[in-house]
């Protein structure tokens, strides 16, 4: 896989015309947009078919948890709309993942296209091991224990892969061999800010420990010229 194929630009931002400016300069140079809650709801599902016209592949970064047969129905929108990867909690259990994977087969077969990747989020980069253990109630497991045993449950119901902590990548490598994807967030050049990111690593770091896809945003997007940015990290890939 070729460096910029790995790079998934988070287009967090607020308009249409704001993301569609950035796909149209980042093309050539990034493999994969990322549509998240704020884009999708500020412009709805067409932004996905419009970075679709201009070339552009479309992770659609909703994050779904709810009942299964809800969850279901939308990966099966999702499939229509031709992006291609999407995510759902690992925390929404077994029987909303194995609805979902039977949903999007189904429906890509029905339309006669190619099923996009699905992806389990397990635990947010955000969440410290004290949030883990304070907020969220999970008190008896780490960090990494909880997001492998999320990562090896997604496995068993066909889910394509995982977001996850780079600092998780290679416990997850290990429990889940080498054909289950790894797209990772927390990503920041060692000349960028962390931001709000609590478990970070660099984009050369990420993919030496074994990320297929990495998630980069602000140091991109927010850049004086995102272009130069962008290569800049390329060339951090290939160094």
């Amino acid at each position: 896989m070729q460096a910029k194929d790995r790079i998934i630009l988070a287009l967090d931002v607020d308009t249409e015309k704001q993301a569609l400016s950035l796909v149209e300069q980042l093309s050539p140079t990034i493999g994969v947009f990322k549509v998240g809650m704020q884009l999708y709801n500020s412009c709805g599902p067409q932004i996905v078919e419009k970075i679709n016209q201009t070339g552009g592949k479309v992770f659609v970064d909703l994050k779904f948890h709810d009942i299964p047969n809800t969850v279901a129905a939308a990966g099966k929108v999702l499939t229509r709309l031709g992006c291609y990867m999407f995510n759902i909690h690992a925390a929404g259990g077994r029987e909303m993942m194995n609805q979902l994977v039977k949903g999007v087969y189904e429906e890509a077969k029905l339309n006669n296209i190619s099923p996009p990747l699905t992806l389990a989020v397990t635990v947010l980069t955000s969440i410290s091991q004290s949030q883990l253990e304070n907020d969220m109630f999970i008190k008896d497991k780490s960090v990494e224990e909880t997001v492998v045993e999320w990562a090896r449950m997604a496995q068993e119901c066909g889910i394509n892969g995982v977001v996850c902590s780079p600092q998780e990548i290679t416990a997850i490598r290990n429990a889940c061999g080498r054909d289950f994807k790894i797209v990772t967030p927390g990503i920041r050049p060692s000349w960028s800010a962390a931001n709000d990111q609590k478990r970070i690593t660099t984009p050369k770091e990420a993919v030496t420990m074994g990320a297929d896809y990495m998630v980069i945003g602000r140091p991109i997007t927010v850049a004086d010229n995102p272009q130069a940015a962008a290569l800049r990290i390329i060339e951090e890939l290939e160094g």
